[in-house]
């Protein structure tokens, strides 16, 4: 069911992702070598709640933690803990709040440390992925639109897009309707309206599109090892064009 907004259900979204949006740039300043992702995590549950939030994720379907965080070849979905970061690794912490009843989703993906000019440019390619999508989001188009053009610049720079996990609305539900891939055909899929709450998330990767679930039952993986990148921004649709609700 897509479930259109009204302005001030747009303020209070817009509320809930700044505060991802800050909270991305504090974690940022921690993600250095030797650190474990149980810690990002625990930081990042401190600062949503101490700002009158809840942490969106944190028992959503049984998954255990604030943040997932994803490392290297690892997707979405992936589980904090004692594992330290290396200098090199990429890291992608996808997370949500829950605020005066609505929700915010954002992921970011970081380098630690000097990384490969190859996983630099795969963070990039991903980036620019996402704001071609965002940029689609606009009264008239389809949702599909957004899907072509994220594909568009991924597949252009040589990477593959996942296709086992797309987009979807957001608002008082952590998943509203439309979906929305990362792939197909312009002019496809329901029109794009006024007062739509979207988050667009490409993930991308450096070899084959396709992925694996490991044992814990949650932690997506390449199926051929290579390097993962995610970039999420929840976004609103207005009048005059896309309005991101996960900016600073």
């Amino acid at each position: 069911m897509i479930v259109i907004k009204n302005e001030q259900e747009i303020a209070i979204m817009r509320e809930a992702n700044r505060m991802l949006a800050h909270l991305f740039e504090h974690l940022k300043s921690m993600i250095l070598p030797g650190i474990t992702t149980l810690e990002l995590d625990q930081e990042a549950e401190f600062f949503i709640r101490s700002r009158g939030a809840l942490p969106a994720f944190k028992g959503y379907r049984g998954f255990p933690a604030t943040l997932c965080i994803s490392v290297n070849e690892e997707v979405v979905h992936g589980f904090p803990g004692t594992r330290r970061l290396r200098s090199g690794d990429i890291v992608s912490i996808d997370v949500g709040a829950l605020y005066a009843g609505f929700y915010s989703d954002a992921a970011r993906t970081f380098p630690v440390g000097t990384i490969s000019p190859q996983a630099q440019e795969l963070i990039e390619v991903t980036k620019k992925a996402l704001e071609a999508g965002i940029s689609q989001a606009v009264p008239g188009n389809r949702i599909s639109d957004i899907s072509a053009s994220v594909q568009k610049v991924v597949e252009s720079a040589g990477f593959s897009v996942v296709r086992d996990f797309v987009g979807h609305g957001v608002g008082r539900s952590l998943h509203e309707g439309p979906q929305i891939a990362n792939f197909g055909k312009r002019g496809k899929g329901p029109v794009i309206r006024e007062g739509m709450t979207l988050a667009i998330e490409p993930m991308v990767n450096q070899g084959s599109w396709e992925v694996a679930i490991k044992e814990d039952g949650w932690t997506a993986v390449t199926a051929d090892g290579s390097l993962s990148a995610h970039f999420e921004d929840s976004i609103a649709v207005l009048k005059s064009g896309p309005m991101i609700l996960s900016a600073p």
